[in-house]
């Protein structure tokens, strides 16, 4: 089981203001920062409390990540999807079901500013 996971990223206060926005829909906000004079300033977000993804001003990486969220309902993907692309994220596979995962994998993925495969995906059946 995955406690965390974190990245860096090129701009760290245009990239926390994307996941501000973006993640809300799946119920992440921010829930803690670790200031820069600590080293590198830091922002975990997340649900219930518990900051799980977190992003890292150390710069940005030469290759994207690809990261994804559970969402609760497919409703849920459509909600991130639109949330993301108002934020400024760019469109990589509008919510839809992908069966080559399986039958009910219904996904959408977004690239935040730095290029990172952001998505969300509920396994659910309709």
């Amino acid at each position: 089981m995955i406690d965390h996971l974190g990245f860096s990223v090129s701009d760290f206060e245009r990239a926390k203001a994307f996941y501000l926005k973006a993640l809300a829909p799946l119920g992440y906000g921010l829930v803690m920062e670790v200031p820069q004079e600590s080293g590198h300033a830091a922002a975990g977000f997340g649900a219930d409390g518990k900051p799980d993804f977190w992003i890292g001003a150390e710069g940005g990486l030469n290759k994207p990540v690809h990261v994804a969220i559970l969402a609760k309902d497919r409703a849920t993907v459509d909600a991130f999807y639109q949330a993301a692309m108002q934020a400024g994220g760019r469109d990589n596979g509008a919510p839809g079901v992908r069966a080559h995962y399986h039958p009910n994998y219904y996904g959408a993925f977004v690239l935040d500013p730095d290029g990172h495969n952001i998505e969300a995906v509920c396994h659910l059946p309709e």
